[in-house]
C-alpha cells in the first residue's frame, strides 16, 4: 500500500512543489548552459526503469558536444568544463529529473537509473534493483555515492527495495540534502566522472 499509494502521492506532491520553488533557478541554469555549452540544454538518454522498462531521463546538460573525426564523442574529461563540474557538484544537473518523476517513470528515492547496456551484466540479484522505480536519490547516493564500488552499491540498492518505507525515504530525503551541501562522493577518484560497469567480475566504481 505504500509503495503503490501513498509513496506515489508524496513522489507527485513534492516534485510539483519543487518545480514551482525552483522555477526561477530552472530558467536561470536553462539560460547559462544555452549561453555556455549550447543547445540541446536537457541532455536525454533512455535508461532502464521499473522491471527493466526504458524510459527517457532528463538531465541539465553539463558536457560540451566535441567529438573526433570519427563522429565519436571525447573522453569526458576533454568535455567536462568547470561550468559543468560546479553544475553536477551541487547536483543542480539532476533537476529535471523530477519531470520524470511526475510522468510516474521515477521515484524521489529508490536505485539510480543506469544503462541500458548494463541489464544483460546484472546476475539475478543485481537485477533485484529494478523491483522498485528509479530514484533520483538512494541508498547508495546517500552512503558513498560514486565513491563506492560496483559490488557496494548493488549492495545497498538492494537492500534499500528489501526496506522500503515511509521513514527510510524520509531519512535518505534529509540525507540527501546534507550531502549535497557538503558535496560529498560527486567523483570517482582519480575520474571526471566514473568509470564503466563491465560485469560482475570487474568490482569498479560506479558511474551516473
Amino acid at each position: 500500500m505504500y509503495y503503490k499509494i501513498i509513496k506515489r502521492g508524496f513522489d507527485v506532491f513534492i516534485s510539483v512543489a519543487m518545480i514551482l520553488t525552483l522555477l526561477p533557478l530552472f530558467l536561470f541554469c536553462w539560460v547559462l548552459i544555452k549561453i555556455k555549452l549550447g543547445s540541446p540544454v536537457i541532455f536525454k538518454q533512455i535508461r532502464p526503469g521499473y522491471k527493466g522498462k526504458p524510459f527517457p531521463l532528463y538531465k541539465f546538460r553539463s558536457m560540451l558536444d566535441h567529438r573526433d573525426e570519427k563522429g565519436n564523442p571525447l573522453p569526458d574529461n576533454a568535455r567536462l568544463t568547470a561550468f559543468g563540474k560546479r553544475l553536477r557538484s551541487t547536483s543542480i544537473d539532476e533537476l529535471p529529473e523530477l519531470l520524470n518523476v511526475v510522468k510516474g517513470e521515477m521515484s524521489i528515492v529508490g536505485p539510480r537509473p543506469l544503462l541500458m547496456s548494463y541489464l544483460p551484466l546484472y546476475n539475478a540479484r543485481q537485477a533485484r534493483r529494478h523491483e522498485v522505480k528509479p530514484g533520483i536519490t538512494g541508498w547508495a547516493q546517500v552512503n558513498g555515492r560514486n565513491s563506492l564500488t560496483w559490488n557496494e552499491k548493488f549492495d545497498l540498492d538492494i537492500w534499500y527495495v528489501d526496506h522500503c518505507g515511509v521513514l527510510l525515504d524520509m531519512k535518505i530525503c534529509f540525507m540527501t540534502l546534507w550531502k549535497v551541501i557538503c558535496r560529498e562522493g560527486i567523483n570517482q577518484e582519480g575520474y571526471e566522472t566514473m568509470e564503466t560497469f563491465k560485469g560482475e567480475k570487474n568490482d569498479v566504481a560506479l558511474g551516473e
